[in-house]
């Protein structure tokens, strides 16, 4: 079983002597779903955090002058530097790992928690509208049903992305 922990230096082949920067992502594999629906959330899980940034930007909107109609948006977002200078700049590393069911993922939030982070900033979790092949698992206050498919984090130091992914394999 190959762990999601190693860290190899992408010219030298051998492990990386800088903590570099990765976004970890967490896909359950007892939902079986078929290669577009994993890919389809494990880019939900991916973008999540862009989103959330983008989401809390200030927004300026640009007018047309001919019609008064918004041409564009200016968002103005928020970004911390080592996100910034060593993630976005550098070569966008992710590593997707396997968890065997729901409560197997929702240990990773228990990692994560005991490290510091925090659902809604430092990570999200991603939930199916379930309007194709899943069937919902939970039903919220208004009978929506949702599934629980994924947890995306943000981009992390290595060293931290490393103890929450110990105990999963990449995704196979």
């Amino acid at each position: 079983m190959e762990k999601c922990t190693e860290t190899v230096n992408a010219e030298t082949g051998g492990p990386d002597k800088k903590d570099g920067m990765r976004q970890l992502i967490i896909a359950r594999k007892d939902l079986n779903m078929s290669p577009g629906k994993l890919a389809a959330q494990v880019s939900h899980a991916s973008m999540a955090f862009v989103a959330d940034m983008l989401r809390k930007g200030g927004v300026d909107e640009e007018l047309s002058l001919d019609t008064c109609e918004v041409e564009a948006y200016h968002i103005c977002v928020e970004m911390p530097p080592d996100i910034y200078n060593d993630w976005l700049h550098g070569i966008f590393t992710k590593t997707i790992c396997e968890a065997k069911n729901r409560n197997h993922l929702m240990k990773a939030v228990a990692a994560a928690e005991e490290l510091g982070l925090h659902e809604g900033k430092d990570f999200f979790l991603i939930k199916d509208s379930c309007l194709t092949e899943l069937e919902p698992e939970e039903y919220d206050e208004n009978g929506v049903g949702r599934t629980l498919t994924c947890i995306g984090f943000r981009p992390l130091p290595d060293s931290i992305a490393h103890k929450i992914s110990r105990k999963y394999q990449l995704y196979r």
